[in-house]
């Protein structure tokens, strides 16, 4: 039986499908994991833009993140 496929393995597989580089799939992967990991390990499936925006206001007010880096971020969720 063929097992199903974690998150990140399908976008590792994407990003490669696409030619992008090392450092993209790494970065990709970093905030992911950074998401996923400051909503308690939720699935990205399972959240929508309210999460989405709690992340990057934390990033921003907390984490004092660029605006500009933040909206590379929304572009990729």
């Amino acid at each position: 039986m063929k097992q199903k496929k974690k998150l990140l393995d399908i976008v590792r597989d994407k990003i490669r499908f696409k030619h992008y580089s090392i450092s993209t799939e790494k970065t990709y992967i970093y905030w992911i994991k950074s998401y996923i990991l400051f909503h308690n390990k939720r699935h990205p499936k399972e959240m929508s833009k309210p999460e989405i925006k709690s992340f990057l206001t934390s990033l921003a007010v907390k984490d004092k993140v660029a605006h500009s880096t933040q909206n590379k971020r929304i572009a990729f969720a």
